[in-house]
């Protein structure tokens, strides 16, 4: 139960893309502090390996591996689950709640590491992928995004550094908030898309779920760049892809490879990898950093929802 101290856990660290080994010393040595088990299962390859590993642990760690009701079936001492970072929507939360598993994020502990792949990604589109042509500087271009959470305000600070001009929607956040930060807030999604970057920072929820459609995009102007941070489903593909075929001039960024990547690639053609970048995978919290961070994060707060009953970060359905 939360909050009874000086009882001995166990940990499942489930990550089928692992975390660097450093990250994972750092974790350990936090558990090992309250005195509780680390248990790895690291780089697994099946359902049936996950279902096996969490049969008698307190607490799980996790970055993008799935935590369902089937996982959570064969969990049956399980009181917490954390996803290292920021993005939720991998735990069924209903579920979770159902059989009294408190489940949490790590809010803003990849936040830099994704703000620098954003910047990359427009550094590399903006200059044409180095390819010797003329490209364009960022200085005194627009850049807006939807979501101003931690991610969204790390980005936006580089964003100041660069000399850009920055607005921002989010309806969970008060405009005087937003205008403390530095950016203009704007009072509905589509005034975003009249900016030439429009950077998404949104949860995958129903109302969010293919809501970037070809009505926003159409608004944004000549050369106006698509920015995918979060996640793919909240992208309309089909109606993306008739944006590529429409206009040339628009450009997409993405932190995640879309179903109809092969299609997009045959619209754009010699111009993927400048006008359109993916990643190979989701690469956003790839750095030692934010592996460190988020890993030791997740892990305290493990230890304070045990041993104080901290359940600050939980996420509810």
């Amino acid at each position: 139960m939360a909050g009874e101290a000086g009882k001995s856990r166990t940990v499942l660290l489930a990550t089928e893309k692992a975390f660097a080994a450093e990250a994972v010393s750092k974790i350990e040595a936090a558990l090992t502090e309250a005195k509780y088990t680390l248990k790895k299962l690291e780089n697994y390859k099946s359902k049936d390996e996950l279902h096996a590993a969490v049969a008698d642990v307190d607490a799980i760690i996790i970055r993008s591996d799935i935590v369902d009701a089937d996982v959570l079936a064969k969990a049956a001492k399980l009181k917490i689950v954390v996803r290292a970072g920021a993005g939720y929507d991998n735990i069924d939360l209903k579920a979770c709640e159902e059989k009294g598993v408190v489940a949490m994020n790590t809010p803003g502990q990849n936040a830099n590491a994704v703000a620098e792949l954003v910047f990359g990604m427009m550094i590399v589109s903006a200059r044409n992928n180095f390819d010797g042509t003329s490209g364009f500087e960022l200085v005194n271009r627009t850049m807006a995004f939807y979501g101003f959470g931690a991610v969204a305000r790390a980005t936006h600070r580089l964003a100041q550094a660069f000399g850009m001009k920055t607005f921002a929607y989010d309806p969970y956040i008060s405009k005087e908030k937003i205008a403390e930060s530095g950016a203009t807030p704007v009072d509905s999604i589509p005034e975003l898309f009249q900016s030439q970057y429009v950077s998404l920072h949104v949860p995958l929820t129903p109302e969010t779920k293919e809501s970037i459609n070809k009505a926003l995009l159409s608004k944004m102007p000549k050369g106006g760049t698509l920015i995918n941070s979060a996640r793919p489903e909240v992208v309309h593909e089909a109606e993306l892809l008739e944006m590529f075929k429409e206009r040339p001039d628009f450009c997409y960024l993405s932190d995640v490879v879309p179903k109809n990547a092969e299609d997009v690639k045959a619209a754009v053609g010699d111009k993927y990898g400048k006008r359109v970048i993916f990643t190979k995978k989701k690469m956003g919290a790839q750095t030692l950093e934010a592996n460190n961070n988020a890993g030791v994060a997740a892990a305290n707060q493990i230890v304070g929802f045990f041993e104080k009953g901290d359940v600050r970060f939980q996420v509810k359905a």
